[in-house]
Order: C-alpha cells, then sequence, then structure tokens
C-alpha cells in the first residue's frame, strides 16, 4: 500500500449515506441556513406543515417547534433510508407524520395545509412544475409555500470542477451541477407563478459557512450523498488522488484550519390565490 493510500481518510465516513447526512451534513449546511426559510415562512402556532424533500427532518423539526403541541408537520421524502433517521431522532412541538412519496404525487388532501417548505429539494425534483401544482393543491386558500435553494456555484466547489467527472465519473459531475441548478430569481418566480401562486416574491443573500478541514469535509460530503457510490468503488490510488487534488484546490478557502463555504441562498414564497381553484 502506497503512502498517499494509507493518508486516505474515507473509510472514516463509510456507511449509510442517510446517517452521513444527518451527522456531517446537516450541521454543517443545512441547519446554518434553515432560519431563513422559517422565517419567511411565518409559521404560526397551531398550523399545519408540509415540509416537502425533508430528509432527515431538519426543516420538519424546526417547523414542529415553531408551530407548537397544537400544530402539525408532515415530512414528505421520496427516500426511505433519509425518512428511517428522520424517525429515529427525537422532536418537541407539534406531532410529526413522515410520508414516504415523490413531491410531484403527493397523497395528501386538497386544501390542508397553511405552509408548505422545502429546502435544498426543488432542483432535484423531476417535474419541478408538477412538485409546485401539487403545493399548491394541498396549501388551504391564503397558504403560503417557501422554497429555498443554493446558487450559483459557489468558489470552493468552482475550485474543483473538473475532478469529480475526471476522477469519479459523469454522475457525479451531474450530480454536483444539478445542485446549484436553480438559483436565479427570475426563474424561481416564474415556477411560482406559473403553478398558480400569487403575491410571488424572492430574495437572494450569501451565506458564510464553517466546515470542517478540507480533508474531513470531501469525505464527510461525499459519503453524505449519492457521490459515496462512485467513491465507494474507486480503488485506494484513485481515493488518494482525489483527496489529494482537492484538497490543494481548496487551500485558498482555509481559515484559522476550517475551510470556509460562501453559499448564495435563494428563498421563493408565494400564496394560495382567495379567487382561482
Amino acid at each position: 500500500m502506497t503512502k498517499a493510500a494509507v493518508e486516505v481518510s474515507f473509510e472514516t465516513y463509510g456507511g449509510d449515506a442517510a446517517a452521513n447526512y444527518q451527522r456531517y451534513f446537516v450541521p454543517a449546511i443545512g441547519a446554518p441556513v434553515a432560519g431563513d426559510l422559517l422565517d419567511r415562512a411565518d409559521l404560526q402556532r397551531g398550523e399545519r406543515v408540509l415540509d416537502l424533500a425533508c430528509g432527515t427532518g431538519v426543516i420538519t423539526r424546526l417547523a414542529a417547534e415553531r408551530a407548537g403541541s397544537t400544530g402539525s408537520v408532515t415530512g414528505v421524502d421520496i427516500n426511505p433510508g433519509m425518512l428511517a433517521v428522520a424517525r429515529s431522532i427525537t422532536s418537541s412541538g407539534a406531532p410529526i407524520e413522515w410520508c414516504e412519496a415523490p413531491a410531484e404525487e403527493l397523497p395528501l388532501p386538497d386544501r390542508h395545509f397553511h405552509a408548505v417548505l422545502c429546502q435544498y429539494g426543488l432542483q432535484f425534483f423531476s417535474d419541478r412544475s408538477a412538485a409546485l401544482r401539487e403545493s399548491r393543491r394541498v396549501l388551504v386558500t391564503g397558504g403560503r409555500v417557501a422554497v429555498s435553494v443554493p446558487g450559483p456555484v459557489p468558489n470552493l466547489f468552482a475550485a474543483i470542477e473538473d475532478k469529480p467527472e475526471r476522477l469519479l465519473g459523469p454522475e457525479a459531475a451531474g450530480f454536483l451541477q444539478t445542485v446549484f441548478s436553480l438559483h436565479e430569481e427570475t426563474e424561481l418566480e416564474k415556477l411560482l407563478l406559473d403553478a398558480g401562486f400569487a403575491q410571488v416574491q424572492t430574495t437572494h443573500s450569501v451565506k458564510r459557512l464553517q466546515l470542517p478541514p478540507p480533508r474531513e469535509f470531501l469525505w464527510q460530503y461525499v459519503f453524505s450523498t449519492p457521490l459515496a457510490t462512485a467513491a465507494a468503488a474507486l480503488d485506494e490510488d484513485r481515493r488518494a488522488s482525489l483527496e489529494r487534488e482537492v484538497v490543494k484546490a481548496w487551500e485558498p478557502f482555509i481559515e484559522d484550519g476550517r475551510l470556509i463555504l460562501e453559499v448564495g441562498m435563494t428563498v421563493a414564497e408565494g400564496i394560495r390565490p382567495w379567487n382561482g381553484t
């Protein structure tokens, strides 16, 4: 075994991707930006809330706290592994129901929810318009939708843009492109308007997040996402090459031993109008 292979730290982060997502991705990236989405949704005590693409439930549980014991929250995701982790985590406030379903075909009643939330999910839906129409369908008249998406591609990821495809394959590059594929305010506004929402507004801000050191964050991110399958298939030398090249590219983004990610976040919101169906 070569010295470079010995240094590869990916083994630490192998195992269940959903558990890794909750352990590493949520504290570093998911939770720090959640407040903006929840604030824009302006959740009230006693409201019924739907969290689309809930993953392991970070937004769902925060929404439950804001809705309180007289409210209710439903978390929907298509990934059963994510939902299994979500169900294992204690929550407070409103009771939570977990539901496995695609956002484009919600097995939920018409005009039931006061608010629909979606963080880091809309860009991945196979039919974004259908998912937003479904969101509108399940909202009460005057109910709100609020979605949050990242982009454009942060400098941290732009610095390694050639490496995932070359070392992990085209599917890996495609995943990273999709992550940041929906962030233009005009595009989001049009999607919501075309889905029948009114009073559509968008806001964009840049978040500065402190991440673990480069080597640790690389493998935490990889093994918390669909990149895990491609990385697990690499031999030790190719994993070592990936780690070496990425860590080198990320050196300019290190401050006090931690990696700094500056990522744009766009929040779009609208209401189900009083007129119309």
